[in-house]
């Protein structure tokens, strides 16, 4: 038996030391394995890093794209509004025009109509003053209605070249206003 007990021994012995092995095997594995898991954690919060990195720029440039798209649309409603201001002036003006031409034609309907009557009478030999007087007042009128038609159509031709020189150097017309190249509108009208 004492054989038997020294094999049980030796059996024993021998499954602790197989036991003692796995127990290290199984720790040198679970080593590895929380290594491998740390590292793969380690990759994950990099890469979460990096996503949140580019998630903020794409932020950023969302942004600034929204504020250049803002800003077209604002400089698009302020051209749209001064588009409509100088068709509005424009529009004003030639009715201004319109208006003083209709009051050189009656002048000049006048005008004609004193100078047959005058004819007429100087033909029947008789001279009336009257006549004479009404002449000269069609004639008057007729100048001034003439002038003003004159005045009339500069003003739409400053007009259009004042937008025309607007649209074409938006930037360079606040330097030639500094430097005193450009003679606002207003006094070119009280010139003439």
């Amino acid at each position: 038996m004492s054989d038997i007990d020294a094999m049980q021994g030796r059996i024993m012995a021998a499954l602790d030391r197989i036991g003692q092995g796995l127990d290290v095997l199984a720790e040198d594995k679970g080593d590895t394995e929380l290594e491998g898991l740390r590292q793969q954690l380690d990759d994950e919060l990099q890469a979460n890093a990096q996503l949140e990195q580019r998630v903020t720029q794409l932020s950023a440039r969302a942004s600034e794209a929204e504020d250049e798209a803002r800003a077209a649309r604002e400089a698009q409603a302020a051209d749209a509004a001064a588009r409509t201001a100088a068709q509005q002036e424009r529009a004003q003006t030639m009715t201004q025009l319109d208006a003083e031409l209709q009051s050189l034609r009656a002048a000049n309907q006048t005008l004609r109509d004193n100078n047959a009557a005058l004819r007429a009478a100087n033909a029947e030999g008789v001279a009336k003053p009257e006549l004479i007087n009404a002449s000269l007042m069609a004639e008057l009128d007729g100048l001034r209605a003439a002038r003003a038609a004159d005045r009339a159509e500069m003003d739409v031709i400053l007009s259009e070249l004042s937008q025309i020189i607007a649209s074409k150097a938006p930037a360079s017309s606040s330097d030639a206003a500094k430097s005193g190249a450009a003679v606002p509108n207003a006094a070119l009208k009280e010139d003439v």
